[in-house]
């Protein structure tokens, strides 16, 4: 505290403060010095004895030791010399790039048609789909264990059949091991006939991820909270299930093996599907990039998890322009890249899900399309423009954003019928299985689900599920074509749906009448389309009848 009349404050402490210091001080030192001894590091400089009197030859001693300083000296400067040579030669090449750049165009383009000068080889372009394919290809060669991550909202849209049969034509020794991530968002009855319907082709793994890891260097703080709010705390967005059992599943695994380098797993996925998220979690800190804009992960990186495990992140799989509408709004980069407007792909989306419960799950009155939802949607939440305008374009990026990251929760019904795909037998599944502690991995799918709150049945929006998703592996498949013609027909089809459904009402009033004009009534249709809603008229109608006639004069 700065007393009156004095320019400093006082640096006086209490003596229990000062002592606290102290000690605190004390037991830090101790710590680097154990730590310090276990590594072997001394920082005690051993002091030279030298030669003594009494040893024979000690002029001879002596000598040899200038000569061998001396000898050390001039390497010394012989190495600095050369570095020296070496800054002035990037300093000299510096120079000339620059001059080359200030040249005029007309005399580089001379130089170049001469071939005087070779072209330098650019950089490959990280948002190509060649690109992405390469690095793909990379993780699945460089793996003996591929983690195929898929959301738990979505499970079979998530699997990209041609991504499994690569894997599979790879190498004997590869495994495939399917982790359900997202399990938070979903039912738990859902999660669990989901996990028993994928046991039957690959080992499941449930996982849940942090999302609340920030930092890369500093690791998630524990969270000081009484026993009572344990059960309370667990459910939060910074509390991670599943990541034991599956280091547990990978350690065990990589001790059967006989690989005396440690296991390489690869991650692989569609985009935004919790590939570096699962990775942050199991490692405590912020190893890799994770958001929810898609795409944020652009080539390989390994990352340690233990001393004989490493786990290697990978892009997303490019997603093939031949699926249908709903599952490239979900599972591909056209939003991100431009290719497709974001209104496009909620419109794609509002179709394939339940009207009411979406109802329901934003809190919106009835609506007719996707534009008069996205109008409610952005009043409810604040997003408008100048003069009160309801702005559209953001309550889309708002609500797809939903849909692809960690919050909406939605769920499909798993198949009924358990076939197995075409690149799959019993004697597959039977070898990917085996090296697996599967008594293991249910115990621990088991405690995993004890310890996730799920959402109720009742506030989870069901949703249509298109199938499995092709992917582009290779770069011979990469075409830029857009989609084909039925598929756009298709869309213009689901487009009009509303539409037509309104014009069916009206025809069928109209078909109601006494005399039933069926030739009149088939000439009337194409007519229908250019007439106001039905509903406004009624609601004028309504009004000019129940306006009060003050000419009448009630005696």
């Amino acid at each position: 505290m700065k007393r009156p009349k004095l320019k400093k404050a006082s640096k006086r402490v209490s003596c229990a403060k000062r002592y606290k210091i102290q000690k605190k001080v004390r037991e830090h030192n101790r710590k680097l010095r154990k730590e310090a001894k276990k590594k072997g590091v001394s920082k005690r400089v051993k002091k030279d004895p030298g030669v003594p009197s009494s040893a024979p030859f000690k002029e001879e001693v002596l000598r040899e030791a200038e000569e061998r300083r001396l000898k050390i000296e001039e390497e010394k400067e012989r190495r600095r010399q050369a570095k020296k040579e070496e800054r002035a030669q990037k300093r000299k090449k510096e120079k000339e790039a620059a001059s080359k750049e200030a040249e005029p165009k007309a005399k580089k383009a001379r130089q170049d048609e001469n071939g005087s000068h070779s072209q330098k080889p650019t950089a490959p372009d990280k948002n190509s789909k060649q690109f992405l394919c390469g690095e793909l290809n990379k993780v699945i060669d460089a793996s003996d264990v591929v983690i195929e991550v898929l959301d738990a909202r979505d499970p079979m849209g998530c699997r990209c059949p041609q991504l499994e049969e690569t894997v599979l034509q790879r190498g004997s020794n590869k495994k495939l091991l399917l982790v359900l991530n997202k399990i938070d968002l979903v039912p738990k009855e859902n999660v669990e006939r989901w996990i028993q319907c994928l046991q039957q082709e690959f080992p499941v793994v449930a996982f849940k991820a942090s999302t609340q890891i920030r930092d890369k260097t500093v690791q998630a703080k524990k969270s000081r909270i009484v026993a009572s709010n344990e059960v309370l705390d667990r459910s939060r967005g910074a509390a991670c299930f599943g990541s034991s059992c599956l280091t547990e599943l990978l350690t065990s695994y990589a001790s059967k093996t006989e690989n005396e380098s440690s296991l390489r797993v690869g991650v692989v996925g569609f985009p935004n599907v919790g590939k570096s998220s699962l990775i942050n979690s199991i490692k405590g800190i912020m190893a890799c990039n994770a958001g929810v804009k898609r795409g944020i992960t652009k080539s390989m990186q390994e990352v340690h998890i233990l001393k004989n495990v490493k786990l290697i992140d990978s892009p997303g799989v490019v997603a093939s322009p031949s699926n249908p509408p709903a599952s490239m709004a979900l599972r591909s980069l056209q939003v991100e890249e431009g290719q497709e407007s974001v209104l496009e792909a909620v419109r794609t989306l509002l179709k394939q899900c339940d009207k009411t419960q979406t109802m329901l799950q934003y809190n919106v009155p009835d609506f007719r399309n996707s534009l008069e939802f996205l109008t409610l949607f952005a009043k409810k939440r604040g997003y408008l423009q100048k003069g009160g305008v309801a702005n559209t374009e953001q309550a889309a990026t708002a609500f797809l954003s939903d849909w692809t990251g960690a919050k909406l929760s939605y769920h499909c019904k798993p198949p009924e019928n358990g076939s197995l795909p075409s690149y799959l037998s019993d004697a597959v599944v039977s070898e990917m299985q085996n090296g697996w502690d599967l008594t293991k991995l249910k115990m621990g799918n088991e405690e995993t689900l004890k310890g996730v709150k799920f959402p109720n049945q009742a506030s989870s929006i069901s949703f249509i599920s298109k199938g499995p998703t092709a992917g582009l592996l290779s770069v011979s498949d990469i075409t830029e074509e857009s989609p084909s013609e039925a598929a756009t027909e298709r869309e213009a089809v689901q487009n009009n749906e509303p539409e037509q459904t309104a014009e069916k009402e009206n025809e069928t009033e109209e078909t109601e009448e006494p005399e039933k004009p069926q030739e009149a009534s088939l000439k009337k249709k194409p007519k229908v389309q250019f007439k106001s809603v039905p509903i406004d008229i009624n609601l004028s109608a309504a009004t000019t009848d129940d306006a009060y006639d003050f000419n009448t004069d009630f005696k």
